[in-house]
């Protein structure tokens, strides 16, 4: 299988090193690295458009190679579908993440954003991210992170692929949790609870300097979410799609006067 690795964190992270180790263990698999030279995280789905973007060729260390660009997750996937490579990939794995991507959070996550270009290119993929040791339940992180447990069950996951029943059209979102691991949980996303506020921090002259990203945020305890699993020790699984149409308001939508919208402000 030909498998293009990912993430957000940069080249460098010890999460994708972690994964990638694991993913060489993985009989008859063809690898390959593209990931950003810095820590791109919480970019979503950003692409760069205005400037040319710049690929270098690096060195494991331990005979195997990636590339960096200074571009974001999805141009990494890009690259690899466009041409930088041998071959076209037949699966994309993101991560490991250094924090969890739990519920609300996956919609501004570059790593899940890197999955999801693989399903918008009709290739399936797997975005992994690991809970902290000290076990947060917030888009944030601090302190130590162990990434073993993740890079063999994510390895795992790839190992079998073929014979799980994934549609296509679908990622896979995979939390980790901290600490030992209890089981595995097929679960939806849960609902982010967010404590955003608009905090003044100084003046300069005419510059005035705010912050808006403070608190970390709690969520909703519900049955059956991935923060019900991972804050139980469990891995969460979730199965993802990106379908954004409404279909129960298509034909309600379409009964409404919008006509009348088209001679808004016109005399008559």
């Amino acid at each position: 299988m030909k498998v293009l690795l990912t993430n957000d964190d940069g080249i460098q992270a010890s999460g994708l090193h972690a994964f990638r180790r694991a993913l060489l263990k993985v009989p008859g698999i063809e690898l390959a690295v593209i990931a950003p030279d810095s820590n791109r995280s919480a970019i979503g789905r950003g692409i760069t458009t205005r400037d040319p973007l710049y690929v270098e060729k690096v060195d494991f260390g331990d005979g195997t190679h990636g590339f960096q660009t200074d571009g974001t997750p999805v141009d990494c996937v890009r690259f690899a579908t466009l041409g930088l490579l041998d071959f076209t990939p037949e699966l994309i794995v993101s991560g490991i993440n250094h924090g969890a991507n739990l519920g609300d959070d996956i919609t501004y996550s570059g790593t899940v954003a890197a999955a999801f270009e693989g399903v918008i290119l009709d290739i399936p993929a797997i975005a992994v991210s690991q809970q902290a040791v000290r076990g947060e339940m917030g888009w944030s992180f601090g302190g130590e992170l162990d990434f073993d447990a993740g890079a063999r069950f994510a390895a795992g996951l790839v190992e079998r692929w073929d014979d799980l029943p994934v549609e296509s059209g679908t990622l896979l979102n995979v939390n980790v949790p901290a600490g030992e691991i209890g089981g595995v949980r097929v679960c939806t996303l849960g609902k982010r609870i967010y404590k955003d506020r608009l905090e003044k921090k100084s003046e300069e002259g005419a510059r005035i300097r705010y912050r808006i990203y403070g608190d970390d945020p709690s969520y909703v305890d519900e049955d059956g979410t991935d923060f019900e699993a991972i804050a139980e020790g469990d891995i969460a699984v979730t199965p993802v799609h990106f379908e954004l149409t409404s279909h129960r308001q298509l034909e309600r939508l379409a009964a409404a006067d919008l006509q009348s919208a088209v001679d808004f402000g016109v005399a008559k």
